[in-house]
């Protein structure tokens, strides 16, 4: 993974000089995020073991570690399955990730911003709101994932931040399949600077209070996006 802290981007970087079991993880972990390993795939673990180049016991060391954060099914001398994820599975992810960023932006409401970190979120925000103008809808979303990491590694709780990694990664490919979809976020870039206007003011209880609303809509949205793509899956079938 890459940057962005809390919601990074797939990357191989530096894979190849992993130990064994670590490679087989990212490698592993990189396809099925990206989608080359899509939700539904079944492989023998011989067959991941042959695909990766690697023996079978670091790949079974992988497999372990991607079952246990959710991202596939493992049944022993039957190989595994890239795990599907259906609206409500996708819904109880978002409560959970939603409301720790909302808690994150209280504690950096609490804590402060220095003179240097309010000008990297202005900086953040700026770009995005370029972005909006130009309809470059996905350049948009990449600096929303560095602006929400932002906030949330400013507000200095490393274990949020971990867990909101593991929450990212569950929600990954389905962010990835509505960016086409999504309408121009003026709504959002307004959002942001209200939010951020909050958290510079010191008042942790209205951070959160804007924080969750722009959560609630966007969460809102990006099931409603979902629902409708599936619908038209379905429908052309």
């Amino acid at each position: 993974m890459t940057a962005h802290g809390s919601r990074p981007r797939p990357s191989l970087h530096g894979v190849s000089g992993m130990p064994a079991r670590d490679r087989a993880y990212h490698e592993l972990k990189f396809r099925i995020l990206e989608g080359r390993l899509p939700p539904g795939t079944t492989l023998l673990e011989a067959e991941v073991a042959s695909l990766l180049g690697l023996s079978r016991t670091p790949v079974r060391e992988a497999l372990i570690r991607l079952e246990e954060e959710g991202l596939v099914n493992v049944r022993p001398r039957h190989g595994i399955t890239v795990k599907a994820q259906s609206l409500d599975d996708l819904s109880e992810i978002y409560e959970v990730f939603s409301t720790l960023e909302v808690k994150a932006a209280a504690l950096l409401a609490r804590r402060g911003l220095n003179s240097e970190e309010s000008e990297r979120l202005a900086s953040l925000m700026s770009q995005m709101e370029r972005a909006t103008k130009r309809d470059d809808i996905a350049g948009w979303s990449q600096l929303d994932d560095a602006f929400h990491a932002e906030l949330v590694a400013l507000c200095g709780n490393a274990r949020l931040q971990a867990t909101l990694r593991q929450y990212w990664d569950q929600q990954y490919r389905a962010r990835l399949a509505i960016v086409p979809l999504r309408q121009r976020p003026t709504q959002s870039d307004e959002e942001h600077r209200a939010i951020v206007a909050a958290i510079e003011s010191g008042d942790p209880v209205e951070a959160a209070r804007l924080h969750q609303r722009h959560r609630d809509r966007t969460d809102t949205a990006a099931l409603d996006l979902l629902r409708r793509q599936a619908s038209t899956i379905a429908g052309s079938r």
